[in-house]
């Protein structure tokens, strides 16, 4: 098991979600009123699952292991994938800003709730893409049998410590929820605490 498999597993969840977000910016535009439930816990999935625990990962950790490595921030892969880890957060902060005027069927708020859903589906689609068919192979032809697994035990402190004990399984349980709720596939293979992110509580 390497980093990159852990954080190629947990873009499978992400899509996952993505594709409730989908249909949860659908109904809102069909029906002229959001389903707040729904997009509240999408919206705190993207916020702690994608961006705090995966691009958590990512930031600290396998990113600065590849510049480490020679590959450079200002004009290399890694300040690309930045970049767009911070229009992601602003499409989520725009899709929170619009939950409660969209919930309550202000046209509005609608409105700005599926454009920035819209925005966030597409960018994290081609984002995970660029990832798992050239980030993470470029890094694995870089790193070292040490380096790998210095990552795999700084993503175990990331689960154990700043995440906490069974947030990860919290989140993964929140997404199949929200699956079945929309009648989305769910991923075919979600990665286990303990064996996929490397936490081993």
């Amino acid at each position: 098991m390497k980093p990159s498999d852990i954080l190629s597993g947990e873009h499978r969840v992400i899509e996952q979600v993505l594709n409730c977000l989908e249909k949860i910016a659908a109904a809102c535009r069909r029906d002229g009123k959001l389903d707040g439930q729904s997009a509240r816990e999408a919206i705190d999935f993207f916020r702690n699952f994608a961006d705090k625990c995966h691009h958590g990962k990512e930031e600290s950790h396998f990113f600065p292991a590849m510049e480490a490595k020679g590959f450079s921030r200002e004009s290399g892969p890694t300040g690309v994938m930045l970049h767009e880890h911070d229009l992601g957060r602003s499409y989520i902060r725009g899709m929170n800003e619009a939950v409660e005027g969209a919930a309550a069927g202000d046209a509005a708020a609608n409105a700005q709730f599926a454009k920035n859903a819209a925005y966030y589906i597409d960018l994290l689609r081609e984002h995970i893409q660029k990832e798992d068919h050239c980030l993470y192979g470029m890094a694995n032809q870089a790193f070292s049998d040490e380096d790998q697994h210095n990552l795999l035990a700084a993503f175990a402190r990331v689960e154990a410590e700043e995440m906490g004990i069974d947030t990860h399984e919290k989140y993964l349980a929140l997404a199949n929820e929200l699956a079945e709720r929309w009648n989305v596939p769910r991923a075919e293979s979600t990665p286990s605490c303990h064996h996929a992110c490397g936490c081993g509580h």
